[in-house]
Order: C-alpha cells, then sequence, then structure tokens
C-alpha cells in the first residue's frame, strides 16, 4: 500500500501543509513539530514520487558530513579534510558535489534527524565522525537508517567511530593510544594518576579508558575510581575535574585528560593551584590538535592523524579509493612525548 503524504500528517498530528513544509525545507516550522514529521516520515517509509522524487533525485550530489561539535578542533579538522575530497572526477557538473556539515551537539535525536534528511534528499554519501553513543536504542535505530541509506546507492563511511555492519569504517585505536600514553607516565614511575574522562555515553570515552586502565594494571596499580571524573570534552570540564581531583588525593603527580582541549583546562588549573608542570604534576592529552605544541610547556599526547583519516574517508565516500579489506580499518595514535610530562617529584 503506498503511503502518502496525508498518512504522515495524521501519524505526526499536523496538517499536510506543514509536512510538505518540513520535507521542502521553504518554511520555518517549530523544531518539536518538524522532529515530529521526521519520525513518521521515517516510520511510514514515505517516498516522493511524481516530480517531487525527480527533483530529490536531482540532489544526489549532495554528501552529508555529521560532526558532534564543529567549533571542536577534533571535527572541524576532520570534517574539512573530508570536504577537500568531495569534488573531483566522476561527479556531474564538472565532478563538483556540495559537501553539508552536519552539527549534531552530541544529541541524538539529531543525529537521527539529520540521517533521515540526508536520506530525503538522496545524499550520494554520509560520513559520520567521531565516537558513537553507548544506546543499545539508538545504535539500533541509527543501523536501521544507514541500511535505508545504502540500499537507495548511499554510501556511508565512518570516520573514528567504532565499526557497524552498514558502512565502511575506518576507526581509531582509542584503547591502544590511552593505553600508551598511560603506559608512558607509569614508565616515569608515577603511581598517584587521575584520570579526566570524556561523557559516559560515548564509545570514544570508554575506549581511552580501558586503555589508561589497562595500563595500570599492566603496572601493578589499582584503578581507583575517585581517581576518574567523567565530563564533556572541553576546557572549562578539564578546569573544574582537576580542582575536583586535587581535593580528592592532594598528592597527584600525573593528570591523563581526555582530550588536548581537556589538558589544557587541566594545565590552567594547576597553574591556580599554584602547581608547576611537570615539576609538580605532569599533564597528558589525546589527538594531538594544532594548539597542543605551543602550549606551555608543549603538551605530551597521543597524535590521531585527522586530516588523513578524514582525506581517506572522503575518497572513499566518493569512490575514489577502495574500501579497506573487510570494510573496516584500524587506524593507530602515535605518542608524542612533549615538556608536560617528567619523573614525578621525590
Amino acid at each position: 500500500m503506498t503511503v502518502t503524504l496525508a498518512d504522515v500528517a495524521a501519524r505526526a498530528q499536523v496538517s499536510p501543509a506543514t509536512v510538505s513544509r518540513v520535507l521542502n525545507g521553504n518554511y520555518p516550522v517549530a523544531a518539536p513539530t518538524r522532529e515530529r514529521v521526521l519520525r513518521a516520515v521515517d516510520e511510514l517509509d514515505y517516498v516522493l514520487n511524481g516530480p517531487a522524487s525527480s527533483l530529490a533525485a536531482a540532489t544526489s550530489d549532495l554528501v552529508g558530513i555529521l560532526v558532534n561539535d564543529i567549533a571542536d578542533p577534533f571535527f572541524g579538522i576532520t570534517a574539512s579534510a573530508i570536504q577537500s575530497e568531495i569534488g573531483g572526477p566522476g561527479g556531474r557538473a564538472g565532478g563538483e558535489r556540495l559537501a553539508v556539515v552536519c552539527n549534531t551537539g552530541g544529541s541524538p535525536e539529531r543525529e537521527l534527524t539529520y540521517l533521515t534528511l540526508l536520506q530525503r534528499q538522496r545524499a550520494a554519501a554520509v560520513v559520520l565522525t567521531g565516537g558513537a553513543m553507548e544506546d543499545n536504542a539508538h545504535a539500533e535505530a541509527v543501523g536501521a537508517k544507514l541500511r535505508k541509506l545504502t540500499a537507495a546507492g548511499t554510501r556511508v563511511v565512518l570516520c573514528g567511530r567504532p565499526p557497524a555492519p552498514e558502512a565502511i569504517a575506518l576507526t581509531f585505536d582509542n584503547r591502544g593510544g590511552g593505553q600508551r600514553l598511560s603506559e608512558h607516565l607509569t614508565g616515569l614511575g608515577h603511581r598517584r594518576l587521575g584520570y579526566i574522562a570524556g561523557p559516559q555515553e560515548r564509545t570514544t570515552t570508554r575506549h581511552r579508558l580501558e586503555g589508561h586502565r589497562a595500563a595500570l594494571a599492566a603496572a601493578g596499580i589499582e584503578d581507583d575510581p575517585r581517581l576518574t571524573v567523567h565530563g564533556p570534552y572541553d576546557r572549562r570540564a578539564g578546569y573544574e575535574a582537576t580542582l575536583e581531583l586535587l581535593c580528592r588525593e592532594p598528592s597527584l603527580t600525573a593528570i591523563v585528560a581526555a582530550n588536548d582541549t581537556v589538558a589544557l583546562g587541566a594545565c590552567a588549573a594547576l597553574r591556580d593551584s599554584g602547581l608547576r608542570i611537570p615539576e609538580d604534576v605532569s599533564v597528558g592529552g589525546f589527538d594531538d590538535l594544532p594548539f597542543s605544541i605551543d602550549a606551555v610547556p608543549a603538551l605530551t599526547t597521543v597524535r590521531l592523524p585527522l586530516s588523513e583519516a578524514g582525506t581517506r574517508a572522503g575518497r572513499i565516500a566518493m569512490g575514489r579509493e577502495e574500501p579497506p579489506p573487510g570494510g573496516v580499518s584500524m587506524v593507530r595514535g602515535e605518542l608524542v612525548v612533549r615538556g608536560s610530562t617528567a619523573a614525578p617529584r621525590v
């Protein structure tokens, strides 16, 4: 049975005109209403037909790039590299394609909404970047979206995200990188290490923390839950978490941060507390973002090849590079030792 615009309107409890406005994007619609309409579209698997279908097919030069936070250099670097590969030979209109960066703000609902919109627009490719949500229901919903996209001919690539059967994945070795960073610190003699983790619901957070804990276990150090603090991947979280860690354990000699931005906040909190880096407390980060080498002292971190991975993801999405064997490639992080880490004070 063919699903009609009226069916979608009835499911969403809006008028057919409102459904049309949402799908055409030519008139402002309140966010909750738009979300309700798109959910109804997805649940009913509504497909445009007639002239509208032809119009949708004509937009197949569209490429969607999903990021959690475009203001975060991690995602900005990755998205820029992906976008640099969007044009080139093989596409229509001289090979040019329109890249749209979709900023989810870390919201699972927005992630699903953008995937629905890209499906409606018959996107040529979709690249999802960064960690995934640790939620089974959301993972199933995303998987269903990706299956619909691939079934319609959209290439789906994951960049820095755990593998999924519905897509090609360039996944970062966050566990291995986290372990190498903390092994560097335990190798210097540190035994009281604080850890500032990211949001608990993110796969990146869990994997990097697992690497840290593996390093502690290898060094015979008991993992003290009091010495792990979770928070957003931002400077303020690093600052506040460091003050909390110092209150819990004033004898800390090292702090491992979930990423470089968090590490900068940690360094600021240590300085404001009258502590020197690395003489009193060593600090390590993750990602090797551009500002890391210019911090004072320069930040020890794990370098992820964000630009190179983004470029490769873009080439695979555009069909200019063969997918890796089995559809999954692990991208390894490199430990970069700089001035922010040293042996603990005696």
